[in-house]
């Protein structure tokens, strides 16, 4: 049996494609941090595409083992152990540092797999975010479109695909695919930050102040909301709230990209006033 498990969520890495601050001397998008400088983006339960214990014992070393884990898969995929050896060794591949050489692999794996739909739309995911940490948004796009085909309705590969197009500078697209995902579910906090940051960059800051409204009021301690909205007031003048938003970001989540990026805005702020 195929259990379609949570898709490895990238809030680190979204952060620092989506939710850079605009406007001159401020972030504008950015490639998606080095993978050994962020969390991996291993799901707590990777996608089933096999059973058995030596596929559940390769999993597991994941987290702890990336490489060994990769021994473990190439062994076993040299005895015969097909799709979840596959699975396993791209994840492992992505664990150490290669993203785009996990990316490959999972892409392939996701088109050859005899899995199901949902099943292979999580491969494709997966693949996606690798892309994504790798630098290349085209080709996670790409990833995320084809597993919108298998799953066109599913929110967390709307928002995937939103972040993407972000990334390649397609604004009005990505807030496209997040209304089509707050249309699914609109408690969604990180989709309506990404597309808060999306309209900022098409400068429509009051449109985005609404949404980050709206994320604050789905999650309060929300991170990257806060980033958001620092950079929000931030370019409306509100220097001090900008500083408490931003410094909050880092209370709450403070080995994070998005940390990163508030304490960077925090620089800013003390050099000098914004420059266009």
């Amino acid at each position: 049996m195929l259990v379609k498990t949570p898709r490895p969520v990238l809030l680190g890495v979204f952060a620092a494609v989506m939710l850079a601050a605009a406007a001159g001397a401020w972030f504008t998008f950015s490639p998606a941090l080095s993978p050994s400088t962020e969390v991996l983006p291993l799901p707590p339960e990777p996608v089933r595409l096999a059973e058995g214990e030596d596929y559940e014992r390769c999993l597991l070393a994941l987290r702890t083992d990336p490489t060994g884990a990769l021994a473990m898969a190439e062994a076993w995929e040299a005895t015969g152990g097909g799709e979840g050896a596959r699975h396993c060794g791209a994840l492992a591949l992505l664990g150490m540092g290669e993203p785009d050489k996990a990316a490959e692999q999972l892409e392939q794996l996701a088109s050859r797999s005899r899995g199901s739909a949902p099943a292979r739309a999580a491969v494709f995911a997966q693949a996606g975010q690798a892309w994504l940490m790798a630098g290349q948004a085209g080709r996670a796009f790409a990833a995320s479109t084809m597993a919108l085909t298998l799953a066109p309705s599913d929110v967390d590969l709307l928002i995937d695909r939103a972040v993407a197009l972000g990334s390649l500078g397609r604004y009005s697209d990505s807030i496209e695919d997040l209304n089509r995902a707050l249309g699914l579910d609109p408690d969604r906090a990180d989709a309506w930050v990404f597309r808060a940051a999306s309209w900022r960059h098409l400068d429509h800051v009051d449109q985005a102040e609404r949404d980050i409204v709206r994320a604050l009021e789905a999650d309060p301690d929300n991170a990257e909301a806060l980033l958001e909205r620092g950079i929000i007031r931030q370019l409306q003048g509100d220097t001090t709230g900008a500083r408490a938003d931003w410094e909050r970001a880092i209370t709450l989540a403070p080995d994070s990209a998005t940390a990163d990026l508030a304490q960077q805005n925090l620089a800013l702020n003390d050099a000098g006033p914004l420059r266009r």
